[in-house]
C-alpha cells in the first residue's frame, strides 16, 4: 500500500496533507503547496474560450470575463435533484447555468458539455493528486476525502464517484468535523468533550464528541447543508446590486442579471468579507460596472462597516446556533459540559462568529488550528492509521448524521437505525406479504427525520422476488440494513423460510451509474493526457521561442567570426524553426526543428572556442 493523501474537498476552496515521520520518530502532517505555491486550491472549474480545462487559481482568474463557462461552489449541488428548492435558489446566485439531467439531477452547463457535480468535483481532485504527486515525487493513488457531516447517502456515494473519476481509491470518506477533532487531538492527553464548530464556504455542521487516550467518540452531529460562506457574500451582493439599481443615473439596471458584472459583484463582496474580519471598514470600488442611459460609463463605489455587514448576516450567524442545541440534546449535554470549542471553516474569522460561539458556549472557542487546513491534516492522519504503519493508531467512532428506515402503511416513515447511531452499524427486521400469495415483497429504503415518507429523502426502492405461494403473514424476510464507515448504506434480504438471500446494494436515487462513471474515469484519463501532452507542447513551444530569439541574436553579433556556409546553414535552421513555430501546434516536427537548430548552436559554439586553450 502506497502513501494515503488527505484531501479537504470544499466548497470554496479545498486543501491535500500527507502524513510523515521524522528523524525523531515524530508524526508531522504536511499541507502540501500547489502548483502556485498556494496551500489551498479554489474549487473553480473552467473551460476556458479555446477548449482549455482550467482548475483552481487559473480558473478563478478569468472568472469575470468567462462567467457562464466558470464553475464555482458545485459542492453544493452534488447529490441534488434539478427540483430541489435549494438548488433553484442556488441558481439564481451564480452565472453558470444549472440544467436537469436525464435522471432529474442538478447538472451545470459548461461550453457544449452538461457535466455532474461529481465531474467537476472530480475535477478538483484531481488538481489535488497532482499536487502530492508533484510535490512527493511519486504516484498517488489512495486518499482519504472529507465530507459535512450532514451529508447523505446519495451525497457521500457521489462524493466517492468523483474520486473514482479522479483516478483515486477513495479508502474511507470521512466527516469533515471527526477530521478536524482528529488533528486537534492527536498530541492531546486525559479526556475531554470537544464540540466542532465548522462553518465553511458552502456548509455548517457541529459535532459533539469525546476524545480519550486515541478514541475519537462522536456522541452526535447536526448541521445545515445550505449555509455557509456562499450565503454571507450573498447578503452582500443583494444588498450591493439594490442600492445600484435604485440609485439615480443607473437606469434601474440589475447588475444580478449581468453573468460578467454579477461575478465581479460577488468577487467584490468575499473581499469585503475578508478584510472586515480584520478592519473595522472596506470599500468596494468597482468602475465601469455599467453603462447610464446615455452610453455613460457607471461605476459603483460603497463604504461598508464590519457592523453594517454584521447587520446583513445576523440572521445567518443566530442560524448556526440551532444545530448546536439540536447536538447537545442529541448527546444529553449542556454548553456546560463541552470543555473545547474547535473552530474550523473560513467563515470561523468572522468576528461576530466568534462572540456568538462565545456566548452559546460560555467559553472562549479554541484557535489553536488552522481553519483553512486542520480538515486535510485529520483526513491524512486518518490515512496514515489505515495504511498499517505502526507509528500512528487512532480509532473513530463516528455516526451516522441522518435516520435510516423504510416506508410502512400509509406513507409512514418508520426509522430502524436512529439518527447519530456509531457506524459501522446494522439493524436487521423481519417483514411479511400484506396479500394471499404475494410472489415479492416491497422495501422503500429512506433517510431523514421527517414522519411522512414523501418528505424524506429517498435512496432507493428493490423487491425481494420469487417468494413461494402462502398465506399473507406467513413468510418471514428478514431484512438487514448496514451503514459503513463511509455512511453508504447497503441492504441484505433473506427468505427464512427458504433460506434464498439476496444483498441489494442500495443505489442512490441520485449519482452516476456505474457504467457513467466508468465511462467518466475513461475520459479523465483520456483529458489527463491531453493535458500533459499540451502542457509539454507549451514548454517545448517557449524553449523554441527563446532558443530562436537567441540564435539570431547571435547570428547578428558573431557573424563574422564564423565562416559563410556555418552562417548559412544557421540561417536555415532558424528560418525553419520560425515557420514551423507559425505553421503546425504538432510536437513532433516542432521538436525535429528545435533539435535541428540546436545541432547547428552547437556547431558555431564549437567552431568559435574551439581553438580556446589550445
Amino acid at each position: 500500500m502506497g502513501r494515503i493523501i488527505g484531501i479537504d474537498l470544499g466548497t470554496t476552496n479545498s486543501c491535500v496533507a500527507i502524513v510523515e515521520t521524522s528523524g525523531g520518530g515524530k508524526i508531522e502532517a504536511r499541507v502540501l503547496p500547489n502548483s502556485e505555491g498556494s496551500r489551498t486550491t479554489p474549487s473553480v472549474v473552467a473551460v476556458s474560450k479555446n477548449g482549455e480545462r482550467l482548475v483552481g487559481q487559473s480558473a478563478r482568474r478569468q472568472a469575470v470575463t468567462n462567467p457562464k463557462n466558470t464553475v464555482a461552489a458545485s459542492k453544493r449541488l452534488i447529490g441534488r435533484k434539478f427540483a430541489d428548492p435549494q438548488v433553484r435558489e442556488a441558481a439564481t446566485r451564480v452565472a453558470y447555468t444549472i440544467v436537469a439531467a436525464p435522471n432529474g439531477d442538478a447538472w451545470v452547463q459548461v461550453g457544449d458539455r452538461a457535466l455532474s457535480p461529481a465531474e467537476i468535483s472530480a475535477q478538483v481532485l484531481m488538481k489535488m493528486r497532482e499536487t502530492a504527486e508533484a510535490v512527493l515525487g511519486e504516484e498517488v493513488t489512495e486518499a482519504i476525502v472529507t465530507v459535512p457531516a450532514y451529508f447523505d447517502d446519495a451525497q457521500r456515494q457521489a462524493t466517492k464517484d468523483a474520486g473514482k473519476i479522479a483516478g483515486l481509491d477513495v479508502k474511507r470518506i470521512i466527516n469533515e468535523p471527526t477530521a478536524a477533532a482528529l488533528a486537534y487531538g492527536l498530541d492531546r492527553e486525559g479526556s475531554e468533550r470537544v464540540v466542532v464548530y465548522d462553518l465553511g464556504g458552502g456548509t455548517f455542521d457541529v459535532t459533539v464528541l469525546e476524545i480519550t487516550s486515541g478514541v475519537f467518540h462522536v456522541k452526535a452531529t447536526s448541521g445545515d447543508t445550505n449555509l455557509g460562506g456562499e450565503d454571507f457574500d450573498d447578503r452582500l451582493v443583494r444588498q450591493l446590486a439594490a442600492e445600484y439599481e435604485g440609485a439615480q443615473g443607473s437606469g434601474g439596471i440589475d447588475l444580478r442579471k449581468d453573468p460578467m458584472a454579477l461575478q465581479r459583484l460577488r468577487e467584490a463582496a468575499e473581499r469585503a468579507k475578508h478584510e472586515l474580519s480584520s478592519c473595522l471598514e472596506t470599500e468596494v470600488n468597482l468602475p465601469f460596472i455599467g453603462l447610464g442611459k446615455s452610453g455613460e460609463p457607471l461605476h459603483l463605489v460603497r463604504s461598508v462597516t464590519r457592523a453594517e455587514f454584521e447587520q446583513l448576516t445576523a440572521d445567518l450567524v443566530e442560524r448556526t446556533l440551532g444545530p448546536c442545541r439540536d447536538a447537545l440534546a442529541q448527546a444529553h449535554l449542556a454548553p456546560a459540559d463541552v470543555q473545547n470549542v474547535v473552530l474550523v471553516g473560513g467563515m470561523t474569522r468572522m468576528p461576530a462568529v466568534q462572540r456568538a460561539v462565545k456566548s452559546f458556549f460560555g467559553r472562549e472557542p479554541h484557535r489553536g488550528v488552522n481553519p483553512d487546513e486542520v480538515v486535510a491534516i485529520g483526513a491524512a492522519l486518518q490515512g496514515a492509521a489505515l495504511g498499517g504503519g505502526d507509528e500512528f493508531t487512532a480509532l473513530l467512532l463516528d455516526v451516522t448524521p441522518l435516520s435510516l428506515g423504510v416506508e410502512t402503511g400509509g406513507g409512514v416513515f418508520t426509522a430502524l437505525i436512529p439518527r447519530n447511531t456509531t457506524v459501522p452499524c446494522e439493524k436487521t427486521e423481519i417483514f411479511t406479504t400484506s396479500v394471499d400469495n404475494q410472489p415479492f415483497v416491497p422495501i422503500h429504503i429512506l433517510q431523514g427525520e421527517r414522519p411522512m415518507a414523501v418528505d424524506n429523502r429517498s435512496l432507493g426502492r428493490f423487491e425481494l422476488t420469487g417468494l413461494p405461494p402462502a398465506p399473507r403473514g406467513v413468510p418471514m424476510i428478514q431484512v438487514t440494513f448496514k451503514i459503513d464507515e463511509n455512511g453508504v448504506v447497503a441492504v441484505d434480504a433473506r427468505d427464512l423460510g427458504t433460506g434464498r438471500v439476496q444483498a441489494i446494494r442500495v443505489k442512490p436515487a441520485s449519482g452516476l451509474t456505474s457504467e457513467e462513471v466508468e465511462v467518466r474515469v475513461a475520459e479523465a484519463e483520456n483529458n489527463r493526457k491531453a493535458d500533459e501532452e499540451r502542457r509539454a507542447y507549451a514548454e517545448l513551444r517557449s524553449q523554441a521561442e527563446s532558443l530562436l530569439h537567441t540564435t539570431e541574436q547571435a547570428l547578428e553579433g558573431y557573424a563574422e567570426l564564423v565562416s559563410a556556409s556555418d552562417l548559412e546553414r544557421a540561417r536555415a535552421a532558424a528560418t525553419k524553426l520560425r515557420v514551423t513555430l507559425e505553421a503546425t501546434t504538432a510536437a513532433a516536427p516542432l521538436r525535429a526543428a528545435y533539435q535541428e537548430l540546436e545541432a547547428v548552436n552547437f556547431a558555431l559554439a564549437d567552431a568559435l572556442y574551439g581553438g580556446i586553450g589550445t
